[in-house]
């Protein structure tokens, strides 16, 4: 969204302001989010989320839209924020994203989810100072 078309927006009342760029969102989705939606009942939060989502996401032209949705797709996925997804999949659709590509970036975000827990995991045995072995995983140390 342009900075002149949010000074206008901005110069009205907050409800005012929020509704326009719920509709502002609307365009750019095709739906307006759940969050978003649900923000409304706080116009002053609703509108600095939006704007901050809209610089964020929205402003950066090194990225085109279908990789921002595949990039939203694997984050919404690896949180396991079903609506996120959910939406995220209905937009890239919607941009003309095949559904293979949509696959593969749920299977990246999984394969990165599945590297944290065991990045965590391991590290965190690693830390800890064993006297037996673990009943659980057989590990015998007396020291990491």
């Amino acid at each position: 969204m342009e900075l002149e078309k949010i000074d206008k927006i901005l110069k009205k009342k907050p409800d005012e302001a929020a509704e326009e760029l719920l509709k502002e969102v609307e365009k750019v989705y095709g739906e307006v989010p759940y969050i978003l939606n649900f923000m409304k009942r706080s116009p002053e939060l609703l509108i600095t989320k939006i704007l901050y989502d809209n610089a964020i996401i929205r402003e950066f032209k090194r990225l085109d839209p279908k990789t921002i949705e595949l990039i939203s797709i694997g984050v919404s996925a690896a949180l396991k924020c079903e609506h996120c997804l959910k939406m995220h999949i209905r937009i890239a659709r919607r941009l003309g994203v095949p559904k293979e590509e949509i696959f593969d970036a749920i299977l990246i975000a999984g394969t990165l989810s599945n590297a944290a827990v065991l990045a965590e995991g391991t590290r965190a045995i690693d830390s800890e100072k064993v006297s037996e072995e673990c009943k659980v995983c057989g590990i015998n140390e007396k020291s990491n």
